[in-house]
């Protein structure tokens, strides 16, 4: 078996400790999991993205539904009201 050394920050390692702890595995157990998962899946096996603070409302469905009103936005089935139209509107 190969040894492998890695620098983690000492709060993530007390943290993964902690969370391997109660899973019952070591965190070499947990390394290695995530080694073979990597291997297989050929890919990091989670997302890995930037927190850009707008995670949330770029979700699913906001994302679908963004994708539809630009479809028919290029359709041409577009509403046209004028601002004080749609204060009107909100008042309702």
């Amino acid at each position: 078996m190969a040894s492998v050394t890695i620098r983690v920050d000492e709060e993530v390692k007390k943290g993964a400790e902690s969370l391997f702890g109660r899973l019952g595995i070591s965190m070499s157990a947990a390394v290695n999991v995530f080694f073979r998962q990597a291997i297989k899946e050929q890919a990091i096996p989670f997302q890995v993205k930037a927190f850009d603070g707008y995670d949330e409302y770029f979700n699913e469905h906001n994302q679908k539904a963004l994708e539809e009103s630009i479809a028919q936005f290029k359709a041409g089935n577009v509403v046209v009201k004028t601002m004080a139209e749609l204060e009107a509107m909100e008042n309702e």
